[in-house]
């Protein structure tokens, strides 16, 4: 396989096409390499339109979703940021790029000591990586400037809400399934908050997530 034509393929027909136009963004999957990242079982597929397995039933987001919602959270240098769901730490490297430093949180000790040696082995040294259950809320470091739930939640808890720093940004994927929407919520001041729908995906729920309460005959 021709890595390099299939990264090019990757992005100028898969996340292009879906309305990722920021060529910071765009040149920014270049520089980190999505084959590296992914278990090696799996590197043929590291440029295809599917979420790769990792392992303990966790996936990797397809790549048009990780490149659309970096776009969506517009980055910048001085954000600190909270990444739920280390998994591989793609995601990771692409937020430490271009934010001041993230904290990302894995429940699985498996799976955060892949992402932390995928990391480890390309120098992104601004990350601290952490293992527990962040499916509610991760006070140790709050108030943040941007927090990304890397798995759906049925509702967004409110506590989350409470961590974003004015000015901040989240990004969850709300719903069950069939039906889940990907949303960014903005944060003008505290207890002020504005929320932008974004696309209908589906997507594995966090493990631990808050549920809602369930009509019971």
């Amino acid at each position: 396989m021709n890595i390099e034509q299939a990264r090019f393929n990757m992005v100028e027909q898969q996340i292009r096409p879906w309305d990722v136009l920021d060529q910071d963004v765009l040149d920014l999957l270049y520089v980190v390499p999505r084959e590296e990242f992914v278990p090696p079982a799996h590197r043929a597929l590291a440029f295809s339109d599917m979420e790769i397995p990792l392992g303990e039933g966790e996936r990797m987001w397809t790549p048009k979703i990780e490149a659309r919602v970096l776009q969506e959270l517009a980055l910048r240098k001085v954000d600190r940021v909270l990444e739920v769901g280390t998994g591989s730490g793609y995601l990771t490297a692409l937020l430490a790029h271009r934010a001041a430093h993230v904290h990302s949180v894995e429940i699985r000790p498996a799976l955060a000591a892949f992402g932390k040696a995928n990391l480890e082995r390309h120098g992104v040294d601004n990350v601290t990586l952490e293992v527990g259950d962040a499916a509610r809320a991760w006070p140790p470091h709050a108030p943040y400037d941007v927090v990304v739930l890397t798995g759906s939640t049925p509702i967004l808890p409110q506590t989350w809400l409470a961590q974003l720093a004015p000015g901040g940004r989240l990004f969850a994927v709300v719903g069950d399934a069939p039906v889940m929407t990907a949303k960014i919520v903005h944060c003008s001041a505290p207890g002020a908050y504005r929320t932008v729908g974004l696309f209908e995906t589906m997507l594995a729920p966090l493990a631990n997530a808050e549920q809602p309460p369930r009509f019971r005959f």
